[in-house]
């Protein structure tokens, strides 16, 4: 509510403009895994021990390019662990979960299934 002055009514704020309750930390969405490429890494990669890169690509249904953005944004954040090495004279990436990106699709797949269980309730 704005302040009354003299000869001024009281402003009031419209619903929508009033500042949103924010979440506290374990409600909040993690966006690094949300993003459905992103989830499709760390899905795939939880229930592999590893997968190189030409599995994961045919896994997610991506292009080149698009995998190895995804792919360094979960590395950044330390979800996922990447390893190159050779297979004769060919190139060879291969991905791992890490501990912290399995407690962070946990942490995720727990918070959605809280938002399925609260929407089937209203």
């Amino acid at each position: 509510m704005g302040s009354a002055r003299p000869g001024r009514k009281a402003e009031r704020r419209p619903e929508a403009a009033r500042p949103a309750e924010r979440p506290s930390a374990p409600e909040r969405l993690d966006r690094t895994i949300h993003e459905r490429v992103r989830l499709g890494i760390v899905s795939a990669l939880a229930v592999n021990d590893a997968l190189t890169f030409k599995d994961l690509k045919s896994l997610v249904r991506t292009t080149d390019g698009n995998l190895s953005v995804h792919a360094r944004k979960l590395e950044h954040a330390g979800y996922v662990a990447c390893s190159k090495s050779f297979d004769g004279r060919m190139p060879k990436t291969t991905y791992r979960l890490t501990a912290a990106g399995r407690r962070a699709l946990s942490r995720y797949l727990d918070h959605m299934e809280a938002v399925i269980r609260a929407s089937r309730r209203g």
